[in-house]
């Protein structure tokens, strides 16, 4: 059954939810990969890109293995709904769940379907003594059916001795081609990496690249229902492969379309967006991290370098965007006062600050007041209420 997506598509929100409306519309898709949040009870609270924007999530589940599990299973269940009878799904996890979700997996897809366990092996920071170490990831590969799509592809291995039909390189060197196995060596995204975006779970080009060509064709269609910072929905786009990505958070939601661009998807506008906020009840609905983060593109304004301890900075503007240079603090509440842009004014000064701006829903006479006599002291500080740049209506 050929898919009736027309167009690549970014959805923001629950992907539980947005699994039900692709199913409505009888969007079949041929390759699925999911890296969903481990069930590592922590917290991660990261850097993103090179201007410090700061995006928190949760990978708490308080209910135990068992709560994880079934989160899990539910919205599996509607992958394999949305899932081609040829398509196939590959399944990232660690070792924290790997047992549960392989039992979870063979319930859903039957055990025949099971093809392999792949185990991605990197060397990162934070070995032990105590123990092996645990570098590595669990991938688990299923299909729907007994036919799929699977384009193996030979890995050159090099010798240091001859041995039985060798080949050489233009170097001399001895090598052979052979087919690749379920272990594979891959550098994981680090500090220093290329494609480092700050995203903590930032999985490498490669190994996405090495799934979406072996397990889909040109023109198939891909989805990602965690996509995160959006690797595998990159290189999909850049294998010329159909896409569909998801992820409730609107800041992931930025930095794929930013990563996109890079790629010319935003120029050739061939993909659609659904589900970011429109609407000022949406915005209120936001995480505190989301929300900050929200404000803080929607002024195209950079991310303070500091994720906490700002200082009441939590976004500002160089000479590189705009002058003189400014500080932005953002607030999600209403009838923000005077106490609130005293602090401010003192943080501006102390940063050295010619300007700032505190977004907040709605602020006091106070609060006006005090910007008054703050202009009147040789600062100026701007108040912006969110609806306002929720209409585009604020000029910087």
């Amino acid at each position: 059954m050929a898919n009736n997506l027309k167009r690549n598509l970014l959805i923001c929100g629950d992907n539980l939810k947005a699994l039900d409306d692709l199913k409505k519309q009888e969007v079949k898709v041929d390759l699925i990969y999911l890296d969903p949040p481990f069930f590592s009870n922590r917290k991660h609270e990261v850097v993103w890109g090179d201007e410090a924007e700061v995006r928190s999530f949760k990978d708490r589940w308080a209910g135990g293995i068992n709560v994880y599990v079934q989160w899990m299973k539910e919205r599996v269940v509607k992958m394999y709904d949305v899932l081609k009878e040829t398509g196939s799904l590959y399944l990232h996890c660690d070792w924290h769940a790997s047992h549960y979700l392989r039992v979870m997996l063979d319930e859903i897809f039957g055990h025949k379907n099971f093809q392999n366990e792949i185990i991605w092996t990197y060397r990162t920071g934070g070995a032990t003594k105590k123990r092996w170490s645990r570098k590595h990831d669990n991938i688990f590969f299923y299909t729907k059916g007994t036919t799929h799509t699977f384009n193996l592809k030979k890995e050159r291995i090099y010798y240091d001795k001859p041995f039985f039909g060798p080949k050489k390189d233009e170097q001399g060197r001895l090598y052979a081609d052979v087919l690749p196995i379920d272990v594979w060596e891959i550098p994981a995204v680090i500090n220093v990496s290329k494609e480092r975006l700050g995203y903590p779970t930032q999985k490498p080009e490669a190994l996405l690249e090495r799934i979406i060509s072996a397990s889909s064709n040109d023109g198939d269609l891909v989805l990602d229902p965690f996509c995160g910072c959006g690797t595998s929905i990159a290189m999909a786009h850049a294998l010329k492969r159909k896409w569909i990505g998801i992820d409730i958070s609107t800041t992931a939601m930025t930095v794929i379309e930013e990563r996109l661009e890079t790629l010319g998807a935003i120029k050739t506008r061939d993909y659609d967006s659904r589900g970011m906020p429109t609407i000022l009840s949406e915005i209120r609905a936001l995480e505190p991290f989301e929300f900050q983060n929200w404000v803080i593109n929607e002024m195209k304004a950079k991310h303070s370098k500091r994720k906490v301890a700002d200082m009441g900075i939590d976004g500002y503007y160089d000479k590189t965007i705009f002058t003189p240079n400014a500080g932005i603090q953002v607030k999600q509440s209403e009838k923000v006062g005077r106490i609130v842009v005293d602090n401010f004014e003192t943080a501006l000064r102390r940063a050295k600050y010619e300007k700032g701006f505190i977004v907040a829903f709605s602020f006091t006479k106070g609060a006006y007041e005090e910007v008054a006599r703050v202009k009147g002291k040789g600062l100026v500080i701007k108040l912006i209420k969110v609806e306002d740049l929720l209409l585009r209506k604020v000029k910087i």
